[in-house]
């Protein structure tokens, strides 16, 4: 199997999700890319004080800077993308803002109309720490916000709010070194984007950013169309991961654990309700991210929660 590098360029970056966007990379199944992303605006150099302009890849921008697309040979509408997460690296510097936009949110937590907090962090991806300027430390647990394929509609698609089909920006924490997510192919070729990095992020990306940084990201690629469910999901460190994404809390709280359900009833060969009975003292639901535009919820099935 063949190892690619792909570096963040003019060339090899792009701010929305477009099926008719060339590759700039084509890669057979079972291969390795090293993909290398700016933060999600895209910085070419890092802050020096909390909140300061630099200069960026692509301005102004329209969604998040990211890498591709990468093209796998063979992908097509029926199988799935199998995204093995082997290593991510954060860059050594990242950022977060919060209540910088006026939404029910902002205004529920009264923080709407005033100046954002703004925290400028360095970041130890050796010791695994990010500290900010105001001298608070925090552990990294480093994942890409944006790993997803372009809708099967042609036209320019905002890279903000993520779709149950092709993914996107999940923004789910559970998406560290060691995870494969599954994406079911949208459009022949795959055409994968990656990017978003996050050295750090709780459940909710409660201020609408997490630490956004540069990241180096491992990945490998491959094709398979044996999966116990029909949409995105992925195998972690902390366990099984299905996940829902809709405008409405409700509906993606179902379509989240309806998948679960599924899945627990292909490992135990169960019955549905007898599934939803099982999930009940194993199974967690947790609001993936509620900054955009679109609720995401995943549920966690842990590694050793049924023996």
């Amino acid at each position: 199997m063949a190892r690619h590098h792909l570096d963040p360029t003019r060339e090899t970056t792009i701010d929305v999700f477009n099926r008719d966007t060339e590759p700039v990379l084509t890669v057979d199944p079972g291969d390795t890319v090293v993909v290398g992303s700016l933060d999600c605006h895209g910085f070419l150099e890092r802050q020096r004080t909390p909140g300061e302009q630099r200069p960026r890849m692509i301005d102004p921008s329209r969604g998040h800077c990211l890498t591709g697309p990468i093209a796998v040979r063979g992908a097509e509408p029926g199988t799935v993308l199998a995204v093995h997460l082997d290593d991510l690296r954060p860059g050594d510097w990242g950022w977060t803002v919060s209540a910088s936009k006026d939404n029910w949110l902002t205004r529920k937590l009264g923080v709407a109309g005033g100046p954002p907090g703004r925290l400028l962090w360095e970041l130890d991806a050796g010791e695994r720490t990010g500290t900010n300027d105001r001298g608070q430390t925090v552990a990294l647990a480093p994942f890409l916000g944006v790993i997803g394929l372009p809708p099967a509609e042609p036209g320019d698609h905002s890279t903000v709010p993520p779709r149950p089909e092709g993914g996107g920006n999940i923004d789910c924490r559970e998406l560290v070194a060691g995870s494969t997510l599954y994406l079911p192919v949208t459009v022949p070729g795959a055409r994968l984007l990656a990017g978003d990095g996050h050295a750090a992020q709780g459940d909710g990306e409660v201020g609408g950013t997490a630490i956004e940084c540069p990241m180096t990201t491992e990945l490998t690629l491959d094709l398979t169309t044996d999966r116990p469910v029909p949409g995105i999901h992925a195998e972690t460190p902390a366990g099984r991961v299905t996940f829902g994404f809709h405008t409405d809390l409700n509906e993606a709280t179902a379509e989240a654990l309806g998948a679960m359900l599924t899945w627990l009833q292909k490992l135990y060969d169960l019955d549905r309700p007898t599934a939803l009975a099982l999930a009940s003292p194993v199974v967690d639901l947790r609001v993936t991210q509620v900054a955009n535009q679109t609720w995401g919820v995943h549920a966690v099935l842990p590694a050793d929660a049924i023996r």
